[in-house]
């Protein structure tokens, strides 16, 4: 039996979905046979390719740009989508960034908003503006991309990242009781160490690395597509019981 069969024809939108766990996850539902609209900021390159990628199997697909901190670009996302789709089934609220490792003392204020903007005033823009084109059908899927540092408070001088990543948990969970009457179901996803990736090739350094994956049960990083398919099992129709929940993903390093 084909894995998520159930996705075939969904049309999802996917926040960041050229570069990392986003490009990850849009291959993943591409290959699931679902429609992607693929939003980015930067990576107009892959986002292009994806989109081929998709059409070349005959589903239907968009690239669309934006800066999702502005609220007029989060609604353009979402009308685009509707303009190419007609219609929403899944968001996947992928788009954030750690932008860079200050500790308390070295943290500026317009840095502070400007993390929070990327992480969390964003996600609630995107998800605002589709809100009403998902709550159209009799089920959809809201997933949200947080972080094992939501939970643990992360690495030193990731403090204004793990509590935007905090607050994004606690969002996931308030929505889906505002959001489940109208049949939307919403989860977030908590990844660890995720190796290969833009964002730890950016701020992991290898000692770090090695030291994270010394201490992680299963004795080894994670990857993009371990991400991905955790987010197509929450995606997927057949799990319509789940909501409100977070799926960790860290290999056992955290599991409370």
């Amino acid at each position: 039996m084909k894995d998520n069969d159930k996705l075939v024809a969904k049309n999802v939108l996917i926040t960041a979905g050229a570069q990392g766990i986003g490009e990850s996850i849009t291959r993943h539902f591409i290959d699931s046979g679902a429609n992607v609209a693929i939003h980015y900021f930067s990576s107009a390159e892959m986002a292009n390719q994806l989109m081929e990628y998709a059409i070349n199997k005959g589903q239907k697909a968009v690239t669309i740009s934006g800066d999702l901190t502005k609220e007029a670009d989060a609604n353009a996302v979402i009308e685009k989508t509707i303009e190419a789709f007609g219609r929403l089934d899944i968001l996947i609220n992928n788009a954030g960034s750690l932008v860079a490792r200050k500790m308390l003392n070295e943290i500026e204020t317009e840095f502070w908003h400007k993390v929070m903007d990327i992480n969390l005033t964003s996600m609630m823009f995107v998800t605002r503006a589709a809100t009403p084109y998902l709550a159209e059908n009799e089920n959809s899927s809201i997933i949200n991309l947080a972080s094992l540092a939501g939970r643990k408070g992360g690495h030193p001088g990731s403090l204004a990242y793990a509590t935007s990543k905090g607050a994004i948990l606690t969002l996931t969970r308030a929505l889906s009781t505002e959001l489940g009457p109208l049949g939307i179901r919403v989860n977030a996803v908590a990844p660890g160490l995720i190796l290969g990736t833009s964002f730890h090739n950016t701020h992991t350094t290898k000692k770090s690395a090695d030291a994270t994956i010394a201490n992680i049960p299963i004795q080894r990083a994670g990857n993009a597509a371990d991400v991905a398919r955790a987010v197509l099992y929450l995606a997927s129709e057949y799990d319509g019981f789940i909501t409100g929940a977070t799926l960790d993903i860290n290999g056992g390093v955290y599991n409370m």
